[in-house]
């Protein structure tokens, strides 16, 4: 499931990652990350991106911060907050930059560093309903859930109609197995932007790391919205993840009005056994294809 996956190269209030977060927000040490970052640079992508990077000292501001975004996106986020940086010390914008070096920082792990770049941000723009949201997925990621909801629902204060911290709001409550409020704000988020939880671009979607029931229960959640909301195809397939994740998703259906019609449904049945045997290792036989939705899960939400 694509749940880590997030950050947008420019804006940043999806967050799209391009690499996977990792599950730890301690910073490695300096001599592994130095190791890495040399490891980067022997790889062939980077052989082709080196000759073509702009002198920090004679480029524009627009072409270095350009660089450092594409930098993140092709993987090099060391040298990504080098650019960045360079464009700060030529006068670039504070809060885009500090905005953009602290997301980056949360795609490499470092939570203390990135929370660090993000309160300069909303020091600097208090009223940007963006700045709190991605402010509030540096305490998500920092697992200080009662952190990231207050500064969700300044950003929904700000914007009542910002569908991402919505999202992430929601996403918190399921941390902190809140289902009642998280439904209402995933709800409110598929209200507010109906391809929230499906859309893939580059523009971006924030990540909320979660234990395998934690997943189990999100997208358990999110069925019960897609229930709601008449979208069979993206309920089957978020049962069909909570039911992969371990969850006895037909014991739980039967407690909700929305999903409880679909108890006995062939297609729910189909993804369970499917899902029960992929969990024991066993080739699984039938008709799966035509049973299961084809649609990407959804990608949960931080910063645009």
């Amino acid at each position: 499931m694509r749940l880590r996956e997030l950050l947008s190269v420019s804006a940043i209030t999806f967050l799209l990652l391009p690499f996977p977060l990792k599950a730890q927000s301690n910073a490695l040490p300096q001599s592994t990350l130095d190791y890495l970052r040399q490891s980067a640079h022997e790889s062939p992508d980077w052989k082709l991106i080196q000759p073509h990077l702009p002198d920090p000292a004679t480029a524009s501001v627009e072409m270095l911060e350009m660089q450092g975004d594409l930098l993140r996106v092709r993987r090099f986020p060391d040298d990504a907050i080098d650019y960045y940086n360079y464009a700060l010390k030529r006068g670039g914008d504070p809060a885009a930059l500090y905005n953009k070096i602290g997301i980056t920082q949360m795609e490499l792990g470092n939570a203390s560093i990135a929370r660090a770049y993000l309160q300069r941000v909303v020091k600097l723009r208090r009223k940007d309903p963006q700045a709190w949201n991605n402010m509030g997925a540096v305490e998500f990621m920092a697992r200080d859930l009662n952190g990231a909801i207050q500064c969700y629902r300044h950003a929904i204060k700000l914007n009542k109609n910002y569908a991402v911290s919505h999202s992430n709001l929601g996403m918190a409550y399921v941390e902190k197995k809140d289902y009642d409020s998280a439904k209402a704000e995933l709800l409110l988020a598929l209200k507010l932007d109906p391809q929230i939880f499906t859309r893939s671009s580059a523009s971006g979607a924030s990540l909320h790391m979660m234990t395998a029931g934690d997943r189990a229960n999100f997208c358990f959640q999110m069925a019960k919205v897609y229930a709601r909301t008449g979208n069979e195809a993206e309920m089957l397939h978020q049962l069909q993840t909570a039911s992969e994740a371990g969850m006895d998703v037909q014991r739980e259906m039967v407690r909700d009005a929305d999903l409880a019609r679909y108890v006995k449904d062939p297609r729910v049945e189909e993804l369970v056994l499917v899902a029960k045997s992929m969990r024991e290792g066993k080739l699984v036989r039938g008709n799966v294809a035509a049973v299961l939705p084809t649609a990407a899960p959804p990608a949960a939400s931080p910063a645009r």
